[in-house]
């Protein structure tokens, strides 16, 4: 019988079963805390909203205190990304300066670890006088303009990080981040336009830094845009594609 079914099979006769087995979770990493914002409450929407996108394992590092300037003790291993497959950059530093300490980040993904960053991740390090952090985030922000409800035009919308995202979203009150440099390797995916001067910026996007995936975004200010199911979407599935699940 084994024998018949074998040649069954080569023959093209009959087709073999298809057995798909489920991918081991995501692990991520979600590195949080710092000034001006509700990291406790941001930690638990994404974590929450994200589960119907995929399995994902979270460890949260919410460290720091509530300042601008911290050095979180996570760094100081240099094989401090090594166990998992994405780090979502979630903190907010902006007067934290030091060159040494902000490659000791940079290195591990310039080292292939794939990320997501947003929000204050983008003002996060400002003060420093190297460029490697804003090279990895693809975008040079410095400030933002007042919290207001935007409108977001995609500009790429078949990108899979962009799956399902509406022809138009209007945020909940949110800042809008001036972004001085769209950087070679990033590309934007959708845009919002400032209410002062009409100029247009990045809101989301993405970035090869040296062959790793980066995805970005400058909104996830308010709670209220936390609790907004389009932008936990969004979050979840620019996870999913910087950990190479996209598809």
């Amino acid at each position: 019988m084994k024998i018949r079914l074998i040649a069954l099979l080569a023959a093209g006769l009959i087709s073999a079963p298809a057995f798909a087995a489920d991918p081991s979770p995501v692990r991520a990493l979600l590195i949080t805390g710092g000034c001006c914002h509700d990291y406790e409450l941001q930690a638990a929407a994404l974590t929450a909203g994200a589960k119907k996108f995929g399995a994902i394992t979270w460890t949260i590092v919410n460290e720091g205190g509530k300042g601008t300037e911290a050095k979180i003790p996570l760094y100081d291993n240099p094989a401090w990304a090594k166990p998992y497959d994405v780090v979502v950059h979630n903190e907010c530093f902006a007067n934290t300066a030091d060159p040494v300490y902000i490659r000791k980040i940079t290195a591990a993904h310039r080292a292939g670890k794939p990320a997501v960053v947003i929000h204050c991740a983008m003002h996060s390090y400002r003060a420093a006088t190297i460029d490697d952090w804003r090279e990895f985030l693809g975008v040079t922000s410095r400030r933002h303009d007042h919290q207001s409800a935007y409108l977001v035009h995609p500009v790429i919308k078949d990108h899979p990080a962009m799956r399902g995202f509406p022809a138009t979203w209007t945020t909940p009150l949110d800042e809008l981040y001036i972004i001085e440099k769209l950087w070679p390797t990033a590309t934007a995916l959708a845009t919002s336009s400032s209410e002062k001067d009409n100029s247009v910026h990045p809101v989301i996007w993405t970035n090869n830094y040296h062959g790793t995936r980066v995805f970005g975004t400058t909104y996830g200010h308010s709670n209220a845009t936390w609790h907004d199911p389009v932008f936990i979407t969004l979050v979840s599935r620019g996870v999913l594609w910087a950990a190479g699940r996209d598809k």
